[in-house]
């Protein structure tokens, strides 16, 4: 006599915590995992177990069935409140088949013999939630697979508890994994420079003119304020360098300032010759 019990879960949350160790996840990663409603889930799962356990099972008789069925739409309903956890759909979608199955066939889940036989199920006084039955509604979707015999907790499950121990799994791994999926593609040690951004109407000052040349000079570092360095223009010329400061003046380029003026001439008397003409002579002269 087998009941289905949530202990198919147990392989999904040791594979879920083993796989997230090996892919370098960490284990208090979970603790950041923040659940809606758990007290909706605690209290579906503990009517099941108490349901299913040999004194409960005997005394409730044909209440189980629809115990069942509430407590299957409980855990359900929590899972929904938390479909946004990665990993937490597929649970619901299990879940949901489950459901489907289970209230299909009036609160028991069908399940196939040849699953049964293998772990040597019978039948039972009692309430029983998975059981072979005479004529069973959507059997594919029910309890047609089994656990080896040899192995811990060995039970009968369905395609619906495969899908929720696979979301499980994923919930687990994808928690413990977070922080690593979150940090992936950024360099250890890497530094992320934003942007840089003019302010409007900024104007770009001192940058070098483009100019033929093998050599190229890197533009003046620029200052603090408003304006930066004037855009650089093409010009022809050698080499690659900075633009002239022009100053006020006669002449745009002209740093020298203005020409000098010439000097005035300066003016002289005139001189007496001393050169006579031939026949004259001085005073006191004698021939």
């Amino acid at each position: 006599m087998y009941y289905r019990d949530p202990v198919f879960i147990l392989y999904a949350i040791v594979a879920g915590l083993a796989i997230g160790r090996l892919l370098d996840g960490r284990f208090d990663n979970l603790g950041a995992l923040s659940f809606r409603w758990t007290w909706v889930a605690i209290a579906g799962l503990a009517v099941q177990v108490v349901l299913f356990s040999g004194p409960v099972s005997a005394a409730v008789g044909d209440a189980g069935a629809p115990l069942y069925v509430a407590s299957t739409v409980a855990v359900l309903g929590f899972v929904l409140r938390n479909v946004r956890i990665p990993g937490m759909p597929i649970v619901a979608l299990g879940a949901g088949l489950n459901l489907v199955a289970i209230a299909a066939n009036g609160g028991t889940m069908p399940a196939s013999g040849t699953a049964l036989a293998s772990l040597g199920g019978g039948t039972s006084g009692g309430y029983i939630n998975s059981r072979e039955l005479v004529e069973p509604v959507l059997l594919p979707l029910g309890d047609v697979f089994a656990l080896p015999s040899w192995m811990p907790f060995a039970n009968v499950f369905s395609v619906g508890d495969v899908l929720i121990g696979a979301g499980i799994f994923v919930v687990i791994v994808a928690a413990m994994r977070r922080g690593l999926a979150e940090g992936a593609g950024v360099t250890a040690g890497a530094t992320m420079v934003p942007e840089a951004r003019m302010a409007p109407g900024a104007t770009v000052a001192g940058e070098a003119s483009i100019v033929d040349g093998p050599a190229m000079v890197p533009p003046p570092p620029t200052v603090s304020g408003a304006e930066m360095a004037a855009p650089m223009s093409i010009v022809p010329g050698p080499a690659m360098v900075p633009p002239r400061t022009t100053v006020p003046g006669p002449a745009n380029g002209d740093l020298a300032g203005p020409e000098p003026r010439p000097a005035p001439p300066v003016e002289t008397e005139p001189q007496p010759s001393a050169v006579r003409p031939a026949g004259t002579e001085g005073p006191g002269t004698t021939g």
